[in-house]
């Protein structure tokens, strides 16, 4: 992997950087030196960067399908969230609003919204699938140690509003009810079954940050009788991103409207409240509802979880110095490994005695997720951070164009792991290209 850094003038090599001497080395490819750097260097930088329009193109290539990737039959409603903008570059609009509907009418009684849809003939594993009347030919399954399935399906019919204008789609009748009201059924189901009334925050199983496994070994990505309840920034950032993005869709002037905006308040107190340890600049990792799946003498305060984080700045929950600070966690954490990015899930991982279902360096134990980092570098640029946004997306740039999108990357030695062709991967890489492109436009 070449290793880029900031001069304070462009992103060189570190061999051509060692002849001037001029540059402090460090070991991160892409942590800048601080130093200032006028707008236009910077977009000059970006528009002239041949490694976006590569990344682009071959992102654009593998979002045709809507299956997580090559390693997935299900569409999942958390990836198709991160690449429907990519998807509505490819498909037609009417198969991505297809697609989106599917989730609706797959929907559970109780609002709840699955995590997968497949293809009947093709539903072989070990889910407890469920089948409608409403979408016929397909089954459904959910993970139910999440409670991110409700808040992605709402995040991507913003997202599909904000890039068609078509908000036709909110009065849509799936089944009696249309998709807005449907829409306010899952975020109640949150409120209702997902609510822990005592801090006033949503609630999940114990997992890893952003993570679907428990720690037990066993089926891993179910509740059961060893399930440990517990609060976490991921679910309450990803909620609060979700009303925000509902709260877009419907007038002001509401009732509707009235009573999540309140909820959204009374969401981003309490996650300062509770969640955020200011003094650390950081996240707790949670907070245990009936005890923790841990041994008394674990610190589990000493983890840094990154994708969650990610989320919680995109959330709107922090001021622009704590987001330097969150970066530069993210920075010391990515220089401790050889081969990692900010999109590093957690660190230190978790020792394999404690957490005997997921081994250390491996998945959502310390694996390195562009699918996730790639959300950070959006979060960077939206605070105006663009040096570090382009800095901290360069490596994740030249790890995609000699490995293709994969699911995740081994920290230690750079393999690329789990799924090919992974489009939540190439969806927030397209976005984040996107997002810096369209601002060095402007600021050429």
């Amino acid at each position: 992997m070449k290793r880029l850094l900031f001069t304070g003038l462009l992103f060189t090599s570190v061999a051509a950087q060692a002849q001037t001497g001029d540059v402090k080395l460090v070991s991160y490819p892409g942590r800048t030196d601080g130093t200032a750097i006028r707008d236009k260097v910077l977009a000059n930088q970006i528009l002239t960067d041949s490694r976006l329009d590569t990344v682009e193109a071959r992102a654009l290539r593998i979002l045709n399908g809507f299956n997580a990737g090559s390693g997935y039959g299900e569409i999942w409603i958390r990836d198709f969230n991160t690449f429907i903008i990519g998807s509505l570059k490819v498909r037609d609009r009417k198969d991505v609003k297809d697609a989106l509907l599917l989730f609706f009418k797959l929907q559970g009684a109780d609002g709840n919204i699955c995590d997968g849809a497949i293809n009947e003939a093709h539903a072989r594993l070990s889910y407890q699938y469920s089948k409608t009347d409403l979408a016929p030919g397909w089954k459904s399954h959910k993970n139910t140690v999440e409670t991110d399935q409700e808040t992605s399906l709402i995040q991507a019919v913003r997202k599909y509003i904000d890039a068609t204008g078509d908000k036709s789609i909110l009065e849509e009748k799936v089944g009696e009810q249309t998709v807005l009201q449907r829409m306010e059924a899952a975020m109640d189901f949150l409120l209702k079954e997902r609510w822990a009334p005592e801090y006033g925050l949503i609630k999940g199983a114990t997992t890893i940050d952003w993570g679907d496994v428990q720690p037990e070994t066993g089926w891993g990505v179910a509740i059961n009788e060893k399930t440990k309840w517990c609060i976490d920034i991921y679910d309450n950032a990803m909620f609060v991103i979700a009303l925000n993005d509902f709260m877009t869709i419907v007038p002001k002037s509401s009732d509707i409207y009235k009573k999540y905006n309140e909820t959204a308040k009374g969401i981003k107190k309490n996650i300062r409240k509770h969640l955020w340890d200011a003094k650390s600049n950081k996240y707790i990792p949670h907070i245990y509802l009936n005890g923790s799946p841990f041994p008394a003498n674990f610190d589990e305060n000493k983890m840094l979880y990154t994708g969650g984080t990610a989320c919680a700045v995109l959330a709107g929950l922090h001021s622009k110095n704590e987001i330097r600070a969150i970066n530069n966690q993210f920075l010391d954490a990515a220089e401790k490994e050889k081969f990692a990015t900010i999109g590093m899930t957690v660190y230190p991982p978790y020792p394999v005695e404690v957490f005997p279902n997921m081994a250390a360096y491996h998945y959502q134990n310390a694996g390195d997720w562009t699918w996730f980092g790639g959300r950070m570098i959006h979060a960077l640029h939206l605070y105006g951070m663009n040096t570090e946004a382009y800095a901290e997306m360069s490596p994740m740039l030249d790890r995609v164009i000699k490995h293709g999108f994969h699911e995740w990357y081994e920290v230690r030695s750079g393999k690329p792991s789990g799924s090919g062709e992974f489009r939540g991967e190439a969806g927030v890489l397209y976005d984040a290209i996107q997002m810096l492109r369209k601002w060095a436009q402007k600021a050429k």
